[in-house]
């Protein structure tokens, strides 16, 4: 009896170690793969919401399925491709008009040091001049562009892929796990879509009221974040402050876009999004955030943007097994330590 719980406890052992290593594997993989592989993974999220509106446009129209694919396609790869152009565009302007912000932002300085000069408040004023002057705001927007040059690179391999993705779903025919896993994370991705736009039509909205410059460029900012959990919204709520720090300084327009700002998120976040989404990916906040962090580590910004569908469809892959469902539950944040 003894030896049998000795097996048993070595299998368990076993067990662990051997989940252990294939992930260790995985890991490998995805970051050796990560050219290809994260483009096939867009495409195929694309995919899914590119079939989810041509069964909507079937059922709600009685239009053909491939005629559906199609409209859905060229819809999406038109929004996709104005999105990229506007923010290519955005961050021209932006370098182009570099020396007026480098102007600004010593005035600026200048200013605080006067500030505390008058609050008798001692500064090295040296250092701070050396200190500002080597911030990598410039070098920030450069790796925005560098980013963004990189998706249009890869947008032809994605359209690649998605062509190929959809040729092999033209029947809207598939296996029920297939199915679930399409509807369920589809359904997130169009929410997602469109509160993050709402947040970014507000975000310019409420910039356009002070007349804030870069008002374009921050609200496709503000989209882009809102598809990182609980980082990004609070990012996108901030980054206008510098913006209009360097064109009124410390004014009330600071306040009203900040307060502006924290309250669009609010709605939009904790009431828009948690009543259309429900219990959402069924994922552990803490769990969202420590997969956000894994995701963003092994495929950087673009796998923090993803971090969320991923991580419910491995919680998916993981419930068909009754070796790997505790695995699941603890995504889902139903564990306990007995």
């Amino acid at each position: 009896m003894s030896n049998q719980k000795i097996n048993q406890n070595f299998a368990a052992i076993n067990t662990v170690c051997l989940m252990i290593l294939a992930a260790s594997a995985a890991t490998a993989v995805l970051v050796y793969t990560k050219t290809v592989l994260m483009p096939f993974v867009i495409a195929l999220f694309f995919s899914m919401v590119v079939s989810t509106v041509a069964e909507w446009l079937k059922l709600k129209l009685k239009t053909p399925y491939w005629l559906g694919l199609v409209f859905s396609f060229l819809v999406f790869m038109s929004i996709v491709t104005t999105a990229v152009s506007f923010i290519t565009g955005s961050i021209e302007s932006f370098v182009s008009g570099a020396d007026i912000y480098t102007d600004r932002l010593s005035d600026s300085v200048d200013w605080i040091l006067l500030k505390a000069q008058h609050y008798h408040i001692n500064i090295n004023a040296q250092l701070v001049t050396e200190t500002v002057a080597k911030l990598p705001v410039f070098n920030v927007v450069k790796s925005v562009g560098s980013m963004v040059m990189s998706f249009l690179t890869n947008l032809l391999l994605i359209t690649l892929f998605v062509i190929f993705i959809l040729m092999g779903n033209a029947s809207a025919e598939r296996p029920a796990f297939v199915g679930t896993v399409q509807k369920q994370i589809s359904f997130y991705l169009i929410v997602k879509i469109f509160v993050s736009l709402l947040a970014a039509v507000c975000t310019w909205l409420v910039l356009l009221t002070v007349k804030s410059e870069l008002a374009s460029m921050l609200a496709v900012l503000t989209f882009i974040l809102n598809f990182i959990p609980n980082i990004g919204p609070t990012i996108s709520t901030v980054s206008p402050m510098p913006v209009l720090f360097l064109q009124y300084g410390f004014d009330w327009q600071m306040i009203f876009v900040l307060i502006a700002l924290v309250f669009v998120h609010f709605i939009i976040g904790n009431i828009l999004e948690t009543k259309w989404l429900g219990k959402g990916m069924d994922l552990d906040p803490v769990v969202v955030v420590a997969c956000l962090i894994f995701w963003a580590l092994v495929w950087g910004i673009m796998g923090a943007l993803l971090a969320v569908p991923l991580t419910a469809i491995i919680k998916m892959l993981l419930e068909r097994n009754a070796a790997t469902k505790p695995l699941a539950n603890i995504l889902g944040g139903r564990y306990s330590f007995k």
